[in-house]
C-alpha cells in the first residue's frame, strides 16, 4: 500500500504548548506568506523547504504555539492553536528564523574587507592519529530483509543495509552500526525539482539511499577491523511525524531488529548475506552510530536494550548485544533523555542550519547526578562543519539525489559559516573529520584503547587526519568527581552569581545563545539546572562559589572546568583558587580561554574544558574563587569536576525506566471533565522526575518535581477540560518529563488525547460563477450546516478534466499562481502540472466561505477551457468533493 503522509515536522503533541521565554531577542515580526482564519494558522514559503530535523515551530512572539505540520509540496505548514497577535507570527526551528526567503542561488563567497572571526590554533598532536587507514582490505556488500511492521507506522519499514567489513580479519569483529537522519525519502531522475516525504515511492520516484552516505568512515572502520553495517530509515522518515516522539521509538526498534538478524547471523542461524558470512560480528561489542534524529534513535535503542519499553514496540525477543558506546552526530535530543549509562561522543557542528541550538549538547549534560557517572560522555565542537555534509548522499557533488548546503546564507553571507570563509571546512575536509573522530570512539568504546582518549575529553590535543579542521572536546563522566555541579552549588558573590539555564525570570537567567541553555521542549522553568555566571569591569574581581557541603577530591589531580567566554573574545586568562573546610585556600594557577569564532546565526557560547593541578594535601573543597585577569568581560562557568587520567569500568546501575504515556478519551456531550494522565515508572529504588503540563485551571505552564518511592510504579496528572456537543478537532493537552536521579526516561512525551464525539457539520458547495468570461473570477461558496469550535481545513489541487481543455498558468492571475503553487506562469503549462495548492479554511464559529480562482483576459482566440478541483478535507477528514469551473 502506498501512503503519502503529510508531516509533523516534529510530532511531539504540541497543539497546546506552555508559554514560553524566547531563547533570544526576537527579530521584528514577519508577515508575508501568513494566513489566519480562526484557529488555523498557515506559513507558505515561497519554494520548497528542506526537511529539517530540528522541527518546525510556530512562535507567536515570545511565545510557542506549536510544532507545525507540513504539506506534501514542502511549502505549506499549518497549525491549530489560540492566537492573539497575528503581527507577532515567527516561524523558527532549533531557535532559527525560516520566515525570511532563503536565496535560490548559491551564496557569493565573503567579501574581500568582511571581518572574519579568527581561528583557533591547531592544537598539538595526539600521541595516537586513529585517522590513518588500517592494515586490513576492505569488502563492501548489501543486503535487503522483508520489510517490518511497526506500531504506528501505517506502511512497512524497510531492512536495507550495507556493509562494509574487513577482509582476512580472524575471528568475530566489533560490529558499528549507522543509523541516517531525516532526509527527503523520494526524488526523481529526470526532475531535480521534484522531491518528496512518502513511503514507498511513488511511481517515476526513487529511493534517496541515504544510508550509503558513511562509506568513507565505513571503509576507515573496516580497513582498522571493525564490521560496519549502515541502515536504511525511509520507511521511518516518511511517517515519524505521525508519532509523539518524532521516531525515536520507531528508530530504537529498526536498530534492534538489525542487531537481533546480526545476532541470528554470528550464532549460525539463517541465511547470512554472503558479505556477513565473510566478517562476523561480535555483538558483544557495539558502536552504535547515529546523525541528527538517528543519534535520538540510536540513544533509545541503547536505552531499550538496557531498560526494555513497556508495551509493543515492534521488537520482542531477548537482547544478544551489548552496545558499549554511541556516537551521535548533530543530533536532536526533544526529549533530553540520554542513556547515562552507555558511554556517548556527541559532534556539535558549528555551523549546523538545521539542529542549530546544538541540541545534542544535552547527551552530556542531562547525564550528571542522573546516574553513577562512570561512563565518559563527551562533546566535540567541530568549527565550520554543517550538518548535511557527514552525510555524503546530502552533500552537493557526492549525492546520487538533491542535496544542498543546510547553512542558509540569509540576507548576506555569515563570517564565520559562508562557503569559502576560512573557518568553513569543505566537504571533504568536514568528512575526513568526521570519519576521524568516529574511529576514535571506537577504539576507546570497542577496543578499550586509552591512547585516544586525550582527543575526546578535552585534553585539547588533535588527530591530524582531521586537519585543517578545530576540534574542540570536553567531557563529563569517566574519572572525574564533581565538584561545581547543579547538585552542589549554594551561593555566589564577588563578580559570580549563580544562574538558571531555563527561566521565564531574565534577571536570573544565564543568557542565551547557548548549547547548555536548550531547554526542554515544554518547560518554562528547569530549577535543577543551574550554571555559574561571571560578569567584571576590571581585572582582578574575583567570583567565589561557595559549595553546600564541602566535596572530596581525593584522588584527583587536577581540576576540570568547562568555561565558556562570548563568542570572537579575546584571550580571556582566569586564575582559580579553592578554600577547604577549614578555611585554607589553595591557589591552583590559571589558564586563558578564547572565543570561538561565532556571529549571531550561531550557537557558539560554548564551554571549553580548561585544566589546573590540584595540591596532593587539599582536604575537602568547599569554595570556589575566580580571579579574572583581563580588563572587563563576561563567562559562563558550567560546572567543574575533579579530574585523573584513565577511564573506570562502567557497569549499569539499575536505573528505574520511567515512560509518558498518552491517555485518549471520548469527549463527552457536557460539564468539566478531568481525566488522570499516567507516567509509568519500573524499579525498586528511589527514583526522582521532573513533570512538565500546562495547569487547567490557570492556564499556565506548570512543572513539579516527583518522587517515586520503593514500590511505586507510577504517577499521575490531572487535566481538565470542557465537554459540549459541537465538533472539533481532537484536543490534545501535552505533559513532559525529564529524569532527574536514579531514573532513565524512556517516552519523554505523553499527554491527554481528548477525541471528539460530535459529528461534524455537513459541507454543502454551491457555485456563484462557476461559468464566466476570460477576466472574471470562478467562484464557488462552501456552507456548513452548522458552527463548529474547530475550523474546517480542506485542500484542493487541480486536476486534469475529462475532456475538453485545461486552463493554463497564463490564465489565471499570476498573484494568485504565486501565493498557492510558488511557481511563475511562464512557460505557459496546464494547471494540472503545477504544485497549486488551494488551502481553505472554515473559521470557528464561522459557517461559510468562498473559493476564488481569478482568470486573466488576453488577445488569443480560445475555446472554452476549464479548471476541475479536487477537495480533500484535512479536518475533518470525509469532506472530499470536486468543482469545475468553465471560461469563455
Amino acid at each position: 500500500m502506498r501512503r503519502t503522509v503529510a508531516l509533523l515536522i516534529s510530532a511531539v503533541l504540541a497543539a497546546v504548548v506552555p508559554a514560553l521565554p524566547a531563547a533570544a531577542a526576537p527579530e521584528p515580526p514577519s508577515t508575508p506568506g501568513w494566513a489566519v482564519v480562526g484557529d488555523s494558522i498557515r506559513w507558505t514559503a515561497p519554494t520548497p523547504m528542506p526537511v529539517s530535523d530540528a522541527g518546525v515551530e510556530f512562535w507567536e512572539g515570545d511565545r510557542l504555539l506549536g510544532t507545525a505540520r507540513e504539506s506534501a509540496d514542502l511549502r505549506t505548514f499549518t497549525l491549530t492553536a489560540q492566537l492573539k497577535d497575528p503581527a507577532a507570527l515567527q516561524v523558527r526551528s532549533a531557535g532559527k528564523r525560516l520566515d525570511v526567503t532563503p536565496s535560490a542561488t548559491p551564496p557569493p563567497p565573503p567579501p574581500a574587507n568582511l571581518s572574519v572571526p579568527e581561528l583557533p590554533a591547531l592544537p598539538p598532536e595526539a600521541e595516537a592519529d586513529p585517522g590513518q587507514p588500517g592494515k586490513y582490505a576492505t569488502t563492501k556488500g548489501e543486503y535487503s530483509l522483508d520489510p517490518i511492521k511497526l506500531p504506528g507506522y501505517a506502511a512497512p519499514i524497510e531492512m536495507d543495509a550495507v556493509v562494509v567489513a574487513p577482509e582476512g580479519a580472524h575471528g568475530k569483529r566489533p560490529l558499528v552500526l549507522f543509523l541516517h537522519g531525516r532526509h527527503y525519502t523520494c526524488y526523481s531522475k529526470t526532475n531535480p525539482n521534484r522531491i518528496s516525504l512518502e513511503w514507498p515511492c511513488s511511481a517515476g520516484l526513487t529511493a534517496v539511499p541515504s544510508h550509503r552516505g558513511y562509506l568513507k568512515a565505513q571503509e576507515l572502520l573496516a580497513s582498522q577491523g571493525y564490521v560496519t553495517v549502515s541502515i536504511s530509515a525511509n520507511g521511518i522518515n516518511a511517517q515519524d511525524a505521525l508519532t509523539a516522539d518524532a521516531g525515536a521509538q520507531g528508530r530504537s526498534s529498526l536498530v534492534r531488529t538489525h542487531l537481533a538478524k546480526w545476532a541470528d547471523w554470528s550464532a549460525g542461524h539463517g541465511n547470512a548475506p554472503d558479505v556477513v558470512k565473510s566478517a562476523p560480528a561480535d555483538l558483544s561489542k557495539v558502536l552504535l552510530v547515529g546523525h541528527s534524529r538517528g543519534g535520538e534513535g540510536v540513544n533509545r535503542a541503547a536505552t531499550d536494550s538496557i531498560n526494555p519499553p513497556p508495551g509493543d514496540t515492534g521488537f520482542s525477543g531477548p537482547v544478544r548485544w551489548h552496545i558499549r558506546g554511541n556516537v551521535l552526530i548533530g543530533p536532536t535530543i526533544f526529549g533530553h533523555n540520554p542513556q547515562p549509562d552507555v558511554p556517548s561522543v556527541t559532534f556539535l557542528p558549528g555551523c549546523d542550519g538545521d539542529v542549530s541550538d546544538l541540541q545534542g549538547q544535552m547527551f552530556v549534560d542531562q547525564t550528571r547526578g542522573v546516574s553513577r557517572g562512570a561512563a565518559l560522555h563527551s562533546a566535540l565542537y567541530v568549527i565550520g562543519a554543517n550538518h548535511n555534509y557527514f552525510n555524503s548522499e546530502w552533500t552537493p557533488g557526492q549525492a546520487e539525489a538533491p542535496a544542498s548546503d543546510d547553512f542558509w546564507p540569509g540576507q548576506q553571507p555569515d563570517p564565520v559559516c559562508a562557503p569559502g570563509a576560512p573557518t568553513r571546512l569543505t566537504a571533504d575536509q568536514q568528512q575526513a573529520a568526521g570519519s576521524t573522530y568516529i574511529a576514535a570512539s571506537a577504539h576507546l568504546f570497542l577496543a578499550r584503547d586509552e591512547s585516544v582518549l586525550p582527543l575526546l575529553d578535552g585534553s585539547g590535543v588533535r588527530a591530524p587526519s582531521a586537519d585543517p579542521a578545530r576540534v574542540l572536546s570536553h567531557a563529563v563522566g569517566g574519572d572525574r568527581k564533581p565538584f561545581v555541579v547543579p547538585d552542589t552549588l549554594a551561593a555566589a558573590s564577588g563578580s559570580a552569581r549563580v544562574c538558571a539555564q531555563v527561566t521565564a525570570d531574565p534577571a536570573a537567567s544565564c543568557g542565551s545563545g547557548s548549547p547548555h541553555l536548550v531547554r526542554f521542549r515544554f518547560a518554562a522553568t528547569q530549577p535543577e539546572r543551574q550554571s555559574v555566571a561571571l560578569k567584571w569591569t576590571s581585572a582582578g574581581q574575583a567570583g567565589v562559589v561557595a559549595l553546600a557541603e564541602p566535596v572530596s577530591l581525593h584522588g584527583s589531580h587536577s581540576l576540570a572546568l568547562r568555561l565558556a567566554v562570548p563568542p570572537n573574545a579575546p584571550a580571556t586568562r582566569f586564575a582559580f583558587a579553592v578554600t577547604d573546610q577549614s578555611g585554607q585556600k589553595h591557589s591552583l594557577g590559571a589558564v586563558s580561554v578564547t572565543g570561538l569564532p561565532g556571529t549571531a546565526r550561531l550557537s557558539a557560547l560554548w564551554a571549553q574544558e580548561v585544566r589546573v593541578p590540584l595540591p596532593a594535601d587539599l582536604g575537602q573543597a568547599a569554595s570556589l574563587e575566580l580571579v579574572p585577569e583581563s580588563a572587563a568581560g563576561e563567562a559562563l562557568l558550567i560546572d567543574a569536576h575533579g579530574y585523573d587520567k584513565g577511564l573506570v569500568p562502567v557497569v549499569p546501575a539499575r536505573l528505574g525506566r520511567v515512560d509518558a504515556t498518552v491517555t485518549s478519551v471520548l469527549e463527552g456531550d457536557s460539564g468539566t471533565v478531568t481525566k488522570n494522565v499516567v507516567v509509568t515508572a519500573t524499579g525498586s529504588g528511589t527514583r526522582t522526575v521532573r513533570l512538565f503540563y500546562r495547569d487547567s485551571a490557570t492556564n499556565t505552564p506548570a512543572t513539579k518535581l516527583v518522587t517515586l518511592k520503593p514500590g511505586e510504579h507510577q504517577t499521575e496528572v490531572p487535566i481538565t477540560y470542557t465537554a459540549n456537543t459541537r465538533w472539533s478537532a481532537d484536543t490534545q493537552y501535552p505533559i513532559g518529563v525529564v529524569a532527574i536521579n536514579n531514573a532513565v526516561v524512556g517516552a519523554a512525551f505523553g499527554g491527554l488525547l481528548v477525541r471528539n464525539d460530535d459529528p461534524a457539520p455537513k459541507l454543502s458547495v454551491t457555485p456563484v460563477a462557476d461559468s464566466v468570461v476570460e477576466g472574471g473570477t470562478l467562484k464557488w461558496k462552501l456552507t456548513l450546516s452548522e458552527v463548529a469550535d474547530s475550523g474546517f481545513m480542506l485542500i484542493g489541487r487541480p486536476v486534469a478534466p475529462a475532456s475538453g481543455a485545461e486552463l493554463s498558468t497564463t490564465d489565471v492571475s499570476a498573484e494568485w499562481l504565486l501565493n498557492n503553487s510558488g511557481e511563475e506562469p511562464l512557460p505557459s503549462r496546464p494547471l494540472s502540472s503545477t504544485g497549486i495548492e488551494l488551502w481553505t479554511f472554515i473559521a470557528p464559529g464561522q459557517t461559510s466561505v468562498e473559493v476564488d480562482v481569478p482568470t486573466i483576459a488576453d488577445t488569443e482566440a480560445e475555446g472554452e477551457e476549464q479548471i476541475h478541483l479536487k477537495f480533500e478535507g484535512r479536518s475533518p477528514t470525509g469532506t472530499d468533493f470536486e468543482v469545475t469551473g468553465k471560461v469563455a
